[in-house]
Parts: C-alpha cells; sequence; structure tokens
C-alpha cells in the first residue's frame, strides 16, 4: 500500500493547509481526500505535489507491504 503519511506530516512542518495546497497545485478537494485516504493518485499529481512543495516523491508518500504481501 502506498500511504501519504508524509505528505501530511511535512505540510505540517512547513505549515502548509490543505486549502494553501489546493491553491498553489491546483488540486480539487476530491484529490485531497484521496490523498487522506491513500487511494489512487495519478502520477501528474505527484509531480505537482512535489513542484509545490520543493521536494522529493520520497519525502510525500511510502510503500508500506499489506500484511497478506508479507512472506512468513
Amino acid at each position: 500500500m502506498i500511504t501519504f503519511e508524509k505528505l501530511w506530516l511535512l505540510m505540517k512542518q512547513r505549515g502548509i493547509s490543505t486549502y494553501q495546497l489546493r491553491e498553489k497545485c491546483r488540486i480539487d478537494s476530491k484529490t485531497i481526500r484521496r490523498l487522506r485516504a491513500n487511494d489512487n493518485i495519478e502520477t501528474k499529481t505527484l509531480n505537482k505535489l512535489c513542484t509545490a512543495l520543493s521536494c522529493r516523491l520520497e519525502d510525500i508518500a511510502e510503500y508500506i507491504p499489506d500484511k497478506k504481501d508479507k512472506k512468513p
């Protein structure tokens, strides 16, 4: 599973609200909800986020294996 917990932490550290993110990146509220739910996001959205936040992908997203994907 891809999680965006790092995005919210980075935004908090930098004092950026979701409103500012929507305005700066032109990301709609539906996409913000998808990010909060760790749903599928288009790569162009990830690009917008990295550009607006001056960061790398690994600064806002992280892969965490599902329990069923882990080998015993």
